[in-house]
């Protein structure tokens, strides 16, 4: 049994794989595709529609990338202003919303973002005028240990601009399942528009100097659908553990109070009064139904809803799944592919683990089938805009020769009788690793390291993959979406993977001598039991380390004392 961002990986048969699934829409898959739907038509029937599903969409325009495309080319920082379009984009998707809007992010929006989101919530409210009944706005993240949501607080922020009689209603959620929450990033409306990727919600990480690379699509068409019913989800989750006893009780006690119960949910509503305590959940039967816009093409969206699953994670699956089928390349741009470090160190923090499930899919397709593997990492320690190493930190510590190294391992591990001749060819013909870079360097003009927090992967040139999910152990919700044909994913190949590759591959990152001198350092983080309470604690510190990127905005937060007695009959 091992693990896979976060969670076990298993191929012992649960109850519920009884069940199979026969979608309609997966004969025009690629080998790709199929490959990722099959894994998930049996193993992951009952989460059909809820956190996977085959459909279609079509990709509108290009790859949104944050900084632009542009800044490979030149070692000059990016000019002020440099990505203010991009919270303006989500705020015409939003806008767009006749019927039903949902919102999830890893935290509260600040900066240009909430300014865009509160102009969004206007303009749907004008729309609303002529609407027979509310417009529905549901906003979900995480509450990240240490660091909740102030749901109150951002819904006043969201709403004190709104006339009187505005007909909307607008629930903001937040959740934590110990070391568990939101991590994924969509916009969805009237299960028609969609956004996606790995964009937060934060002025200084994108739009400042320093940014952190980043992507995310905008799309139209079914899959839109999808978005929103996987919210559903963690709704479902918010209304179970508040309309309990316990609930009942914390539901008394205002946001910013210290409380570190394993399960914290918190729900604002608004207008108070006339808005349900719950939100409503999402059918597609309630939006207006629409033709299949023209240029549509298969997608397979995929998620998984973290601890809010005893086991169950589809993505992780598919993952495998896609690139087990890869026969000839695959290309990936990651913030990193190891746990996440004590500061400065190269010390994976406790019960923090390398993917051994990836990075055995990694070692096959290299060395049975002789696949090109070409990944970019963002250089360790990256910190934008300004912002302290506790604030905002993107590369988990590791270099190139790290990760190289402990894909050399696995294959060694799974093909013992492979020389070392032979260990040496493939990392010099098949595994090529970078760090991120603009013109060949790896900082801006003051010194400061390049970042990289994109989720993006590339089988075979045929087959795409854009969300929120990180390959390194985190066992968080996630939401993303294959885009399943060759023309747009040469696209995207084109618009980003090629001007990225260009400017950032140098063959110096993954010296051959030093990724074999590494076979013997053991990276992995110390053995932790997570059913004792110092093991659980150390699980929500190295949890918390994880996600200690924010919002710049601290009055929509909450403080909470990690030394406060988890509450058992909150589990």
């Amino acid at each position: 049994m091992d693990y896979l961002c976060g969670c076990f990986y298993s191929s012992s048969v649960e109850p519920d794989t009884i069940k199979k699934v026969e979608d309609s829409s997966a004969l025009k898959l690629s080998a790709v595709g199929k490959a990722a739907y099959d894994s998930l038509k049996f193993k992951h029937a009952w989460h059909h529609h809820a956190q996977w599903n085959v459909t279609s969409g079509k990709v509108i325009g290009s790859l949104h990338q944050t900084p632009s495309a542009d800044v490979f080319k030149s070692t000059a920082d990016p000019n002020q202003g440099h990505t203010d379009w991009f919270p303006q984009k989500m705020c015409d998707i939003m806008s767009k919303t006749t019927t039903w809007c949902d919102v999830m992010s890893l935290g509260p929006p600040d900066g240009i973002f909430i300014d865009k989101l509160k102009e969004a919530l206007t303009n749907i409210s004008k729309t609303a005028k002529s609407s027979e009944k509310p417009i529905i706005v549901r906003m979900m993240f995480g509450n990240i240990v240490g660091m909740p949501t102030n749901c109150n607080s951002l819904i006043k922020k969201l709403t004190k601009h709104l006339p009187s009689d505005a007909n909307i209603m607008l629930w903001v959620g937040a959740w934590r399942k110990g070391a568990s929450w939101n991590h994924a990033k969509l916009i969805a409306v009237d299960g028609r528009y969609l956004h996606t990727g790995g964009h937060n919600l934060w002025d200084y990480h994108y739009l400042k100097n320093n940014p952190v690379h980043d992507l995310s699509v905008e799309l139209e068409g079914r899959v839109a659908h999808d978005g929103h019913l996987f919210a559903n989800e963690q709704w479902k989750h918010i209304e179970k553990k508040q309309s309990g006893c316990v609930g009942q009780c914390a539901e008394k006690i205002p946001d910013g109070i210290p409380l570190i119960w394993e399960n914290r949910v918190i729900i604002s509503e608004y207008p108070v009064g006339k808005a349900t305590e719950f939100a409503p959940l999402y059918s597609p039967d309630i939006v207006p139904r629409y033709d299949v816009p023209g240029g549509s093409v298969p997608i397979i969206s995929l998620g998984r809803q973290g601890g809010l699953t005893i086991k169950n994670r589809p993505a992780d699956d598919a993952f495998l799944a896609m690139i087990g089928s890869a026969q000839n390349v695959i290309r990936m741009s990651l913030q990193d592919l190891g746990p996440v470090c004590v500061p400065k160190t190269k010390v994976s923090l406790p019960g923090l683990k390398w993917p051994k499930p990836v990075l055995n899919a990694l070692a096959k397709a290299i060395f049975v089938r002789g696949v090109d593997v070409e990944i970019v990492l963002s250089n360790p320690g990256s910190v934008p805009g300004g912002l302290g190493l506790t604030e905002a930190c993107y590369g988990n510590g590791w270099t190139c020769v790290d990760v190289a190294a402990e894909i050399v391992k696995r294959i060694k591990k799974l093909f013992p009788n492979a020389s070392d001749e032979k260990l040496r060819q493939l990392v010099r013909d098949n595994l090529r690793i970078c760090f991120i870079r603009h013109a060949k360097k790896t900082t801006y003009r003051d010194g400061k390291n390049i970042g990289n927090h994109s989720k993006f992967f590339i089988i075979d040139d045929i087959a795409s993959y854009i969300g929120s999910q990180n390959l390194y152990m985190c066992d968080l919700a996630e939401w993303g979406v294959l885009v399943d044909d060759e023309t747009e994913t040469k696209k995207m190949i084109a618009d980003f993977w090629n001007p990225l590759w260009e400017a950032s591959y140098t063959a110096q990152d993954c010296d051959v001598d030093k990724v074999m001198d590494g076979l013997d350092i053991d990276r992995d983080g110390e053995n932790v039991n997570s059913f004792t309470a110092e093991g659980r604690k150390k699980m929500e510190e190295a949890a918390k380390m994880q996600a200690m990127s924010g919002g710049n905005n601290s009055e929509l937060y909450s403080n909470e004392d990690a030394t406060t007695v988890t509450d058992s009959s909150m589990k």
